[in-house]
């Protein structure tokens, strides 16, 4: 079971990462939503999801400095990139992320139990963590779905399949029409 969980987060990640593919650093910074969502801020989240989930909660905190999850951080400053942030520090953060939280997941049995100081059940095992990471990225999946394609129109799960219905330009301008057709008739 540990390894069907780790290979969904495996898949995840490299999903995240390949959202931020052929745009500009404008298009993935951009926020595309009234509370700020952007491409590059997803990935730079999901970084401190990996670091807190899989190192501090297990007493493995990485060694490297990350200045956002200082205690005095400013809020929400892991839900976008600053001026001196480029998408490849953030990239290469990510992957090592990545082996940090690998290595916690090949060292632990899933009953092991760590310690999550905002969870008020604050002793869950490596399976509740890597289930609640896991949901946490997929989440942030679907949000990073919806602002490439605010972008420039990309969707889809995988690069080698977006999972949606075939049709060209002209048959999703229909298809939308008759959601709007659908959707008029219960104005507020």
């Amino acid at each position: 079971m540990k390894n069907e969980l780790h290979t969904y987060l495996r898949d995840i990640r490299k999903v995240m990462v390949w959202k931020l593919d052929g745009l500009s650093e404008y298009d993935i910074r951009r926020p595309l939503t009234p509370t700020g969502t952007n491409l590059l801020g997803l990935v730079k989240h999901l970084v401190t999801v990996e670091l807190l989930y899989f190192g501090h909660v297990f007493g493995r905190p990485v060694q490297e400095v990350v200045p956002w999850l200082r205690k005095d951080a400013e809020p929400n400053i892991d839900m976008w990139a600053t001026a001196d942030e480029s998408r490849s520090d953030i990239v290469g953060l990510y992957q090592r992320a990545w082996a940090h939280a690998d290595r916690t997941i090949d060292e632990l049995t899933l009953d092991s139990v760590g310690y999550v100081e905002w969870w008020p059940d604050s002793e869950p095992t490596l399976h509740r963590v890597l289930v609640h990471v896991i949901a946490e990225a997929h989440r942030h999946a679907g949000h990073a779905d919806i602002v490439r394609e605010l972008v420039d129109g990309s969707v889809g799960l995988r690069e080698d399949n977006d999972l949606m219905p075939p049709g060209d330009e002209e048959w999703w301008a229909g298809y939308r029409t008759k959601v709007i057709t659908a959707s008029e008739g219960f104005t507020s």
